[in-house]
């Protein structure tokens, strides 16, 4: 894809979106300092341009049966690319597994699971134990959570980089 320059106002829209993203396009417009047609136009440049991935509602966990929340580290005995794509499309299918990061260091991945309580984080956990090419899998249990920001700092201030789409 292109090169993009961000500006004041693509900047301004891409952090009323995080922070709401069932702002409406008029609410949106005023906040820009521009009118909704436009506004319009630059959401769907933004979208177009994968600056914008997706939008999704924010659920309560604990409120929807899922009590525990964990994260498991976990060493596989290769690094060839089969075996990290094979890991990949396993955790990926686990609808427990919230977040699947490779990672550089001593765990090759750090998966961020929901559990109903120790019971099923413990099945989680030998499931994961027992997958294909698995040699160590560590847990760490949340006790609480102090802040869980989704997406990234926007500095409106400071204009933004030009940012290189592939």
């Amino acid at each position: 894809m292109r090169r993009v320059k961000l500006d004041r106002i693509d900047l301004q829209i891409l952090q009323d979106l995080q922070e709401d993203g069932r702002i409406t396009n008029v609410e949106l417009a005023r906040r820009a300092g521009i009118s909704a047609p436009p506004c319009l136009r630059r959401v769907r440049a933004l979208e177009e341009s994968g600056f914008i991935k997706g939008y999704h509602a924010d659920l309560d966990a604990e409120a929807l049966g899922f009590e525990v929340i964990f994260f498991a580290l976990v060493g596989l005995d290769s690094q060839s690319e089969t075996v990290l794509n094979d890991f990949e499309t396993l955790a990926g299918s686990w609808p427990e597994v919230r977040e699947c990061h490779m990672a550089r260091g001593p765990d090759d991945f750090v998966l961020r699971l929901v559990a109903r309580n120790t019971a099923h984080e413990n099945e989680l956990t030998q499931r994961l134990t027992s997958a294909p090419h698995v040699v160590t899998v560590k847990t760490i249990q949340v006790i609480r959570t102090a802040k869980s920001t989704p997406g990234v700092p926007i500095d409106i201030a400071q204009g933004a980089e030009p940012a290189s789409q592939d």
